[in-house]
């Protein structure tokens, strides 16, 4: 039985390629900060899988988990995830993404240099790309400390891959989401806010620029992506999305009409929350991931916008 660890587990992604790991009979273990071990993700996963403990930003906390566990495959998730809060504290956000991505790469070689490693890095590498779609190739120009250690990070997996040998993938994830998300998220904020309207417990969403564009793909596609690109004979990097534009609209006008409520005159466009525009639409190509991986989305658009207003109702239901 192969083992796995996982940084970040007690996430979005971390819990769900839990989820997937576990059904295909692979020990899994988890590396959790102390104060996210009875986080919402977890509780399902009770018994189910062992937890380490461990900071992104203690080097020895993350080369002790790796020697400790020795796992066959390792997947690198645990980031800092909101991109406007790299701006206040880049020295951190640095150090948690670059650094301790170095530091995970350097314990899996000096544990087993045979070991298989996965880094999710992110679609914000591109920043001002200059061309869309974007490509495991195409320019990389960040624009934010988020974006910058990103890519620092991504940089370093290719280093490391050619000077090693290191069996290492990474995977450019562009917007991913799921009934996990955290409310903070603007497409999260959007279901609840659907939801709360259609219960009579809120009466207007307010929101930026509805004409504003993502590539939204399901988180469970996503890292059902990450165990194809580690499991695959030959390291290399992914792009995983969609590769469909979508506007901030075409979310609320998907979370309303699964309850059923008309949005006109309920979501309010809030100029606090108006961001400048992208100069380059962020928009995935995921043409390697289906041509090497054989990787397609399985989840579509509505469905996971369905599944997660109604993640939202029932939490809501049990509040209220």
């Amino acid at each position: 039985m192969p083992r796995a660890l996982i940084t970040g587990i007690a996430g979005q992604d971390g819990s769900y390629l839990a989820d997937l790991l576990l059904e295909d009979g692979t020990d899994v273990v988890g590396l959790i900060r102390a104060e996210d071990r009875d986080g919402p993700n977890l509780a399902h996963l009770t018994g189910r899988v062992r937890l380490v403990e461990g900071d992104l930003l203690d080097p020895a906390s993350l080369r002790a988990a790796v020697g400790d566990v020795e796992p066959d495959e390792l997947y690198h998730l645990a980031a800092p995830t909101f991109v406007p809060a790299s701006w206040d504290d880049p020295t951190t956000t640095v150090a948690a993404i670059a650094g301790a991505t170095s530091t995970i790469l350097a314990a899996a070689r000096e544990t087993d240099p045979a070991m298989r490693v996965y880094v999710a890095t992110s679609s914000e590498i591109f920043g001002d790309a200059g061309v869309s779609p974007q490509d495991e190739d195409s320019p990389k120009r960040p624009r934010s400390p988020y974006g910058v250690a990103k890519l620092a990070a991504h940089q370093l997996i290719a280093l490391l891959r050619e000077r090693h040998g290191q069996h290492v993938s990474a995977g450019i994830t562009f917007n991913h989401e799921s009934p996990r998300r955290p409310p903070h998220f603007v497409p999260r904020k959007i279901t609840r806010g659907a939801a709360a309207i259609s219960l009579g417990l809120q009466d207007e969403l307010r929101l930026g620029d509805l004409g504003a564009q993502r590539d939204w793909t399901d988180a469970r596609d996503v890292v059902r992506g990450a165990v194809l690109a580690l499991r695959h004979d030959v390291p290399g990097d992914y792009v995983f999305a969609s590769g469909v534009p979508r506007t901030v609209k075409d979310l609320v006008d998907a979370a309303f009409a699964h309850v059923g409520v008309d949005p006109a005159g309920r979501v309010v466009v809030d100029p606090e929350f108006v961001r400048p525009p992208e100069p380059t639409q962020l928009l995935g190509d995921p043409t390697r991931a289906r041509e090497v991986l054989g990787w397609e989305p399985r989840i579509g658009f509505a469905q996971m916008i369905g599944e997660m207003v109604e993640t939202d109702l029932a939490e809501l239901r049990a509040a209220g």
